[in-house]
Protein backbone atom coordinates (compact mmCIF):
# COMPACT_ATOMS: atom_id res chain seq x y z
CA UNK A 1 0.00 0.00 0.00
CA UNK A 2 1.25 3.46 -0.83
CA UNK A 3 1.33 6.20 1.77
CA UNK A 4 0.65 9.82 0.89
CA UNK A 5 2.35 11.17 3.98
CA UNK A 6 5.66 12.97 3.63
CA UNK A 7 8.85 11.08 4.32
CA UNK A 8 10.70 11.95 7.50
CA UNK A 9 14.03 11.46 5.72
CA UNK A 10 15.28 14.93 4.82
CA UNK A 11 18.25 13.71 2.77
CA UNK A 12 16.12 12.02 0.08
CA UNK A 13 16.12 13.76 -3.28
CA UNK A 14 12.64 14.79 -4.41
CA UNK A 15 11.52 13.13 -7.62
CA UNK A 16 8.99 14.89 -9.78
CA UNK A 17 7.10 13.78 -12.83
CA UNK A 18 7.45 15.51 -16.19
CA UNK A 19 3.89 15.51 -17.49
CA UNK A 20 1.53 12.96 -18.96
CA UNK A 21 3.06 10.59 -21.52
CA UNK A 22 -0.21 9.02 -22.62
CA UNK A 23 -3.78 8.43 -21.54
CA UNK A 24 -5.57 5.15 -22.20
CA UNK A 25 -9.28 5.26 -23.01
CA UNK A 26 -11.63 2.34 -23.61
CA UNK A 27 -14.21 3.19 -26.28
CA UNK A 28 -17.27 1.37 -27.64
CA UNK A 29 -16.30 1.97 -31.28
CA UNK A 30 -12.56 2.17 -31.88
CA UNK A 31 -12.68 3.49 -35.44
CA UNK A 32 -15.26 6.16 -34.57
CA UNK A 33 -13.06 7.44 -31.72
CA UNK A 34 -9.93 7.40 -33.89
CA UNK A 35 -11.75 9.29 -36.64
CA UNK A 36 -12.88 11.93 -34.14
CA UNK A 37 -9.37 12.67 -32.89
CA UNK A 38 -7.82 12.61 -36.36
CA UNK A 39 -10.52 14.45 -38.31
CA UNK A 40 -11.74 16.93 -35.69
CA UNK A 41 -8.65 17.62 -33.56
CA UNK A 42 -5.86 16.96 -36.09
CA UNK A 43 -4.25 14.13 -34.14
CA UNK A 44 -2.10 11.66 -36.07
CA UNK A 45 -2.14 7.90 -35.87
CA UNK A 46 1.23 6.92 -34.37
CA UNK A 47 0.76 3.22 -33.72
CA UNK A 48 -1.54 0.26 -33.60
CA UNK A 49 -1.88 -3.09 -31.86
CA UNK A 50 -4.53 -4.99 -33.86
CA UNK A 51 -4.70 -8.02 -31.57
CA UNK A 52 -5.48 -5.85 -28.52
CA UNK A 53 -7.24 -4.03 -30.36
CA UNK A 54 -5.82 -0.54 -29.80
CA UNK A 55 -4.82 2.47 -31.86
CA UNK A 56 -2.47 5.20 -30.65
CA UNK A 57 -3.03 8.82 -31.70
CA UNK A 58 -1.09 11.96 -30.80
CA UNK A 59 -1.23 15.72 -31.20
CA UNK A 60 2.51 15.99 -30.60
CA UNK A 61 2.03 16.82 -26.92
CA UNK A 62 0.05 13.86 -25.62
CA UNK A 63 -0.60 10.39 -26.91
CA UNK A 64 -3.93 8.65 -26.46
CA UNK A 65 -4.24 4.89 -26.42
CA UNK A 66 -7.73 4.04 -27.65
CA UNK A 67 -8.92 0.51 -26.84
CA UNK A 68 -11.93 -1.26 -28.25
CA UNK A 69 -14.34 -2.32 -25.48
CA UNK A 70 -14.93 -6.06 -25.56
CA UNK A 71 -18.69 -5.82 -24.95
CA UNK A 72 -19.74 -2.32 -26.03
CA UNK A 73 -23.45 -3.17 -25.78
CA UNK A 74 -23.18 -3.67 -22.01
CA UNK A 75 -20.99 -0.70 -21.14
CA UNK A 76 -22.08 1.52 -18.27
CA UNK A 77 -21.56 5.28 -18.56
CA UNK A 78 -19.23 6.84 -15.99
CA UNK A 79 -20.84 8.66 -13.07
CA UNK A 80 -18.44 10.61 -10.85
CA UNK A 81 -20.64 10.06 -7.79
CA UNK A 82 -20.75 6.27 -8.16
CA UNK A 83 -17.64 5.19 -10.07
CA UNK A 84 -13.92 5.37 -9.55
CA UNK A 85 -12.12 6.42 -12.70
CA UNK A 86 -11.72 9.15 -15.22
CA UNK A 87 -14.26 11.97 -14.80
CA UNK A 88 -12.95 13.84 -17.85
CA UNK A 89 -9.73 14.85 -19.51
CA UNK A 90 -8.78 18.28 -20.79
CA UNK A 91 -6.94 19.26 -23.94
CA UNK A 92 -5.43 22.70 -24.30
CA UNK A 93 -6.12 24.84 -27.37
CA UNK A 94 -4.06 27.88 -28.38
CA UNK A 95 -6.62 30.63 -27.99
CA UNK A 96 -10.27 31.55 -27.53
CA UNK A 97 -10.85 31.74 -31.29
CA UNK A 98 -9.75 28.11 -31.71
CA UNK A 99 -12.00 27.09 -28.84
CA UNK A 100 -14.97 28.85 -30.43
CA UNK A 101 -14.18 27.31 -33.83
CA UNK A 102 -14.10 23.81 -32.35
CA UNK A 103 -17.41 24.45 -30.62
CA UNK A 104 -19.00 25.52 -33.91
CA UNK A 105 -17.51 22.47 -35.65
CA UNK A 106 -18.73 20.06 -32.95
CA UNK A 107 -22.27 21.48 -33.10
CA UNK A 108 -22.51 20.04 -36.62
CA UNK A 109 -21.55 16.51 -35.54
CA UNK A 110 -24.19 13.95 -34.63
CA UNK A 111 -21.83 11.86 -32.51
CA UNK A 112 -20.54 14.67 -30.26
CA UNK A 113 -22.68 16.01 -27.43
CA UNK A 114 -21.95 19.52 -26.15
CA UNK A 115 -22.37 19.87 -22.39
CA UNK A 116 -21.67 23.60 -22.41
CA UNK A 117 -20.37 26.15 -24.91
CA UNK A 118 -17.15 28.12 -24.36
CA UNK A 119 -17.48 30.15 -21.19
CA UNK A 120 -15.16 31.95 -18.76
CA UNK A 121 -13.49 29.86 -16.07
CA UNK A 122 -14.13 32.15 -13.13
CA UNK A 123 -12.22 35.42 -13.42
CA UNK A 124 -9.02 33.79 -14.72
CA UNK A 125 -9.24 35.06 -18.30
CA UNK A 126 -9.36 31.42 -19.38
CA UNK A 127 -12.30 29.93 -21.30
CA UNK A 128 -13.35 26.32 -21.55
CA UNK A 129 -16.07 24.08 -22.93
CA UNK A 130 -17.16 20.54 -22.17
CA UNK A 131 -18.37 17.86 -24.55
CA UNK A 132 -18.77 14.11 -24.88
CA UNK A 133 -16.75 12.53 -27.67
CA UNK A 134 -18.13 9.63 -29.73
CA UNK A 135 -18.67 6.82 -27.25
CA UNK A 136 -19.47 9.11 -24.33
CA UNK A 137 -16.11 10.07 -22.77
CA UNK A 138 -16.17 13.58 -21.33
CA UNK A 139 -13.65 15.99 -22.88
CA UNK A 140 -12.87 19.52 -21.74
CA UNK A 141 -11.22 21.93 -24.17
CA UNK A 142 -9.50 24.88 -22.55
CA UNK A 143 -7.46 27.83 -23.77
CA UNK A 144 -5.00 27.86 -20.88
Amino acid sequence: MCSTTASSKSNEQAITTAGIHHLGLTVPNLQQAVDFFIEQLNFEKVGEKPDYPAIFVSDGSIMLTLWQAKDADNMVAFNRQNNVGLHHFALRVSNLEDLQSLHAKFLKLDDVQIEFAPEPLGDTGIHHMMCYIPGGIRLELINA
